[in-house]
């Protein structure tokens, strides 16, 4: 009787916790064969990497992806031309910008509004000018990298001795 009572308790148990973990777990998403042809279309530029990617993004393009047919033309060729952005950057780069992302969500509004008027403003520059500031900014942070992490030189360490 107490084993028959200890299966049916460990039964129990078992399917709460396999019901439980299927609740939990989160719906598979397509691989790119299975989207349908519309889809594959307007998600064409993340194509190579799709059956990489986790099931979170996949959800989020998939969404995009919805709205896309009821866009207008300028919105639908801007996200098509981001899908090709994010599509060109490394993971890293990936992850550097959701993390940017991060930081801006968190900031307070006015800061926000603050961020927003200079990126306005930013847009408004001429092509060259925006190209020279973008120059700058990446010798700004190239050298703040050298700065921090100095490249090996032929200089001896003085804290060692030589050979």
């Amino acid at each position: 009787m107490a084993k028959a009572l200890l299966s049916i308790v460990f039964f129990a148990l078992s399917t709460l916790i396999s019901d439980a973990s299927l609740a939990a777990a989160p719906k598979k998403q397509p691989s790119w064969n299975e989207l349908s042809a519309e889809q594959q279309k307007t998600l064409s530029p993340l194509s190579s990497g799709w059956d990489e990617m986790d099931a979170s993004r996949k959800k989020k393009w998939l969404g995009i992806a919805k709205r896309y047919p009821r866009m207008k033309p300028t919105a639908q060729a801007n996200a098509t031309k981001r899908m090709q952005d994010w599509a060109a950057l490394t993971p890293a780069e990936r992850q550097a910008a959701r993390e940017g992302f991060r930081k801006l969500e968190k900031l307070p509004p006015e800061k926000k509004r603050t961020l927003s008027q200079k990126w306005e403003q930013y847009n408004q520059l001429p092509e060259s000018e925006r190209e020279l500031l973008r120059e700058a900014a990446r010798k700004k942070k190239n050298s703040l990298q050298a700065a921090e992490n100095p490249a090996n030189t032929s200089t001896p360490n003085p804290t060692t001795r030589p050979n």
